[in-house]
């Protein structure tokens, strides 16, 4: 099945430019979803890329409509390779209403390609204007002159982006965009995207997922990230880095991913709020300060961008295969927070939440994302944040202060040396109330229920997940993280007599929910991994059994097509 295309004069309308790393691919996205927020519509953009510094194939895709679209489809109403081997990596993409708008001067031996391909002289423009290299500003021009967008915003956009740079540059790149503008504004027969525009678009915030989790942890004070770089969660260390001058951050590159997460201890420890942000092969190297966290009880707070495993595995693609080992990473027993975002909101909010959740309870909080998400950006409402201001649970040392004093829901008072005239110990061996080491098994037994204890306190506080739709429970499409938006879309789209649940906490999970999900007939789990890891958190831990899943671990994202083929086969005469 696939998304149905649009009219001449679009709502809704899917541009792709593809071609080789190196070739400028990420700037025309940039550049583009810029220009179209900025005239009036809703935009959003998803890229791929190969694990490659130059060469390989990466492309972009981009939404703009006059509604609100925050999920990938698979429909292209406009193609723009950069290279034949790119063109051709989307074929199966590519359909009778497709254009391609494809340089003469690159070669072509698909036949079946041929109805789509409109010859646009891309490269002899941009050489035309001063440099081959200026190909990206062509594409951008063609686009805007094609859709009817304002020539002035393409020229400003341009103008803004290479402001910085030598006069001669810029001056090439604006030649460009105005002549591919004039290319595509003489274009024949080819989507059009809407006259009406919304004119609230332009006050909207246009963030990425990783700037969406840095903007919460912003917001929940956070002043310190660490990391040793790992695909696809440097990202969230880049821009908190662009952001520690503003708001006071100290950021570190460490030398691996032990340093980065026993760093990130230290931090809590002295008084900090701190994020540790990696993937999972460098979340693998962090098990034994996860422990140390545990046994101290010292608040921590890890972003985890998902890629698929095992090893390197795709390193560049997506997945949510990491799920169980966060939910298991650790020597020992102790109670943790896994957290999953399935919207740029949510991801703001849940990046506050964390510290909140970590320091409130003294447990490690994981928000788990995939490269998917930090990967892709839309606009969403402005949120009123307040940086500087989080809640905090740290208290003074009094004399005699003991930091593992036995309480009765097991959260010890907590406090940082040097704030009060008590002192403060603690111990990563098994310990006594005051923090000192202790071999003693009737003291062991009291601390380790000390700690077990808090599962109570934080569970019966656990995120509730979003339910969408009024029609009566009895079949659930289940999700978690990412996904959700695909999966709304998908089943708005076909119309079903089916209701979502989609948890934003998948650890633990709200008792109400569990509720719902055992008296439900029937239970459709979308997961992106291949053995159902969320499916079996929910019979393991809380006896519940899903009855279908919809599976995908290829690297690539759930798109909206290949959800409803999926959901119309399982869910035959399931409409209203």
């Amino acid at each position: 099945m696939t998304a149905k295309a649009n009219s001449k004069n679009n709502p809704d309308i899917s541009l792709v430019v593809s071609g080789a790393a190196g070739q400028g691919i990420q700037t025309v996205e940039k550049v583009l979803v810029s220009l179209l927020k900025g005239t009036g519509r809703h935009v959003y953009a998803t890229k791929e890329y190969m694990s490659r510094v130059r060469g390989g194939t990466s492309s972009t895709s981009i939404r703009a409509s006059v509604h609100p679209v925050r999920g990938f489809i698979e429909r292209i109403d406009v193609l723009i390779p950069f290279t034949e081997e790119s063109m051709l990596a989307l074929k199966t993409r590519i359909n009778s209403d497709t254009v391609v708008l494809f340089d003469p001067n690159l070669s072509k031996d698909d036949p079946d390609l041929e109805a789509r391909i409109a010859k646009v002289p891309i490269f002899e423009t941009a050489k035309e204007a001063g440099n081959r290299l200026y190909a990206n500003s062509v594409a951008v021009g063609v686009v805007a002159g094609m859709c009817g967008l304002s020539r002035e915003s393409a020229q400003r956009e341009i103008n803004d982006l290479f402001g910085k740079m030598d006069s001669e540059i810029r001056a090439g790149n604006v030649k460009a965009v105005m002549a591919g503008y004039d290319l595509g504004e003489n274009l024949q027969d080819h989507p059009q995207l809407s006259t009406e525009p919304s004119q609230t678009t332009r006050d909207r915030l246009l963030l990425n997922g990783s700037q969406a989790v840095g903007l919460g942890a912003i917001s929940a004070g956070c002043n310190m990230v660490t990391s040793y770089p790992m695909s696809p969660g440097t990202g969230l260390l880049t821009f908190m880095a662009a952001k520690a001058e503003k708001f006071g951050i100290a950021v570190t590159q460490v030398e691996d991913e032990i340093s980065a997460v026993n760093m990130a201890i230290g931090g809590w420890f002295g008084g900090g709020r701190a994020i540790v942000t990696t993937s999972g092969g460098g979340f693998a190297l962090m098990s034994e300060g996860i422990s140390l966290a545990a046994m101290t009880e010292t608040p921590l707070v890890v972003h985890v961008a998902q890629r698929p495993g095992p090893a390197t595995g795709l390193a560049t693609r997506t997945e949510q295969g990491d799920l169980e080992i966060v939910l298991h990473a650790g020597h020992g027993e102790f109670p943790r927070i896994v957290l999953a975002p399935g919207t740029l909101e949510e991801a703001v909010i849940l990046g506050s939440k964390a510290f909140e959740m970590s320091d409130r309870f003294q447990v490690p909080v994981f928000i788990l994302t995939d490269q998917y998400f930090v990967d892709t950006y839309y606009d969403i409402e402005r949120m009123d944040l307040k940086p500087g201001d989080p809640k905090n649970f740290v208290v003074p040392a009094k004399e005699g202060y003991c930091r593992y004093q036995l309480t009765s829901d097991g959260i010890s008072p907590r406090a940082v040396p040097g704030y009060g005239d008590g002192i403060v110990v603690v111990s990563g061996n098994e310990h006594t109330e005051n923090g000192h080491i202790t071999e003693d098994a009737e003291t062991r037994i009291l601390m380790n229920d000390k700690r077990l204890n808090k599962m109570d306190i934080i569970r019966s506080g656990a995120i509730a997940p979003t339910i969408t739709g009024k029609h009566g429970g009895d079949t659930f499409v289940v999700c978690w993280g990412s996904t959700f938006p695909m999966v709304e879309e998908a089943v708005a789209s076909l119309d079903l007599n089916v209701d979502i649940m989609h948890f934003s906490q998948v650890y633990p999970i709200d008792e109400s929910a569990i509720k719902q999900l055992s008296q439900a007939k029937r239970l459709i789990m979308v997961e992106q991994n291949a053995t159902g890891q969320f499916s079996r958190l929910l019979r393991a831990y809380y006896g519940v059994e899903t009855h279908e899943s919809i599976l995908k671990y290829d690297g690539r994202p759930f798109s909206l097509e290949y959800l409803m083929t999926k959901l119309e086969s399982l869910t035959t005469g399931g409409r209203k």
